[in-house]
């Protein structure tokens, strides 16, 4: 008898957050985004200026609460609890440090930024995009000390990996070997600290072998959750640049609807899916156009999967026995 997804997807053909959050804690968590003002080493000169060739100026934060009318994070956090008031189901929140790399900073300075996010009485969680390149040994044991400090809250460590080829890291400036990851994401496991891994489907000259490699990758080193990502070319950008001169091809909907069920099908069932496309600033965005209309995006794919008895992990076993 064929395998079918298990009953704790609610549904879906995939391990989603939101599934992974109301199993675990009874009710949908919103998720706030904030700046935190940190900067990043390809940015302020230790690794570049010009940071990764698909980052805009906002630093993957172009969706957090906006600095200029809530400067500090607890204010943010207000305003991002604010904007959810209206909504009936759920009370808690999970807040984002989204905006460049948000472990790269005095250590005094993180404590007390991630201190002052969990003591919200509302916040379950909070989540921490980072590079694995800006996580020591003592960031790990002060987020362990924050865990024991509230044992009823999460901490998630976010990581860019992207991709696991060396060629294409260095076309997009990542700025760090495949080991760092590795070696960071061990650490982190040991420490019982999730670890959320970003990978960008369609980066230039990469086949959808390349991006099966990278999901192997994953399987095997293993990863709480995982972003999938659509790669977006943003005015600005060097991407854009490389866009404007036919050397970046952006996926089609067809393509990527094909390239991420495959990539699925052999993604582990024990991750959880944190992303499955992205959210390319409108204002911002250059290519993929069709990708802004994310519904539809979704339900095409969801669709798809149906209609070819489709699942997380439906290939994983033949790998992974």
């Amino acid at each position: 008898m064929e395998r079918k997804p298990p009953q704790h997807w609610h549904g879906r053909p995939y391990y989603s957050l939101d599934a992974y959050l109301k199993n675990t804690y009874g009710e949908k968590l919103y998720k706030i985004a904030v700046d935190a003002g940190f900067t990043c080493p390809n940015r302020d000169g230790k690794l570049g200026t010009d940071g990764c060739i698909f980052c805009s100026a906002g630093g993957s934060g172009d969706h957090a609460v906006k600095t200029v009318l809530h400067p500090s994070v607890s204010e943010q956090i207000d305003a991002g609890i604010a904007l959810f008031h209206h909504k009936r189901i759920g009370q808690r929140y999970i807040v984002y440090f989204q905006a460049y790399t948000n472990t790269y900073g005095p250590l005094p300075h993180l404590h007390s930024l991630y201190t002052d996010a969990l003591r919200e009485p509302s916040v379950a969680g909070i989540s921490i995009a980072t590079r694995p390149d800006c996580i020591t040994g003592d960031i790990v044991t002060m987020l362990v000390n924050l865990k024991e400090e509230f044992p009823d809250k999460f901490v998630w460590i976010e990581l860019g990996l992207q991709t696991i080829h060396e060629k294409t890291a260095v076309l997009i400036r990542r700025g760090y070997p495949l080991s760092v990851y590795d070696d960071c994401v061990i650490l982190l496991q040991q420490a019982h600290i999730p670890v959320i891994t970003h990978i960008i489907l369609g980066l230039p000259d990469e086949t959808p072998d390349d991006m099966h490699a990278t999901i192997d990758h994953l399987n095997q080193l293993g990863t709480w959750g995982v972003k999938l990502q659509l790669l977006h070319v943003l005015r600005g950008t060097d991407l854009a640049r490389l866009y404007a001169q036919g050397r970046c091809c952006p996926l089609s909907q067809e393509r990527y609807t094909d390239l991420i069920i495959s990539c699925l099908e052999q993604l582990s069932p024990d991750i959880v899916i944190h992303r499955l496309t992205g959210d390319g600033p409108a204002a911002l965005l250059l290519a993929p156009l069709w990708s802004l209309n994310k519904r539809n995006v979704l339900n095409t794919l969801h669709h798809t999967m149906k209609l070819r008895s489709s699942w997380q992990g439906r290939l994983y076993e033949r790998s992974f026995p």
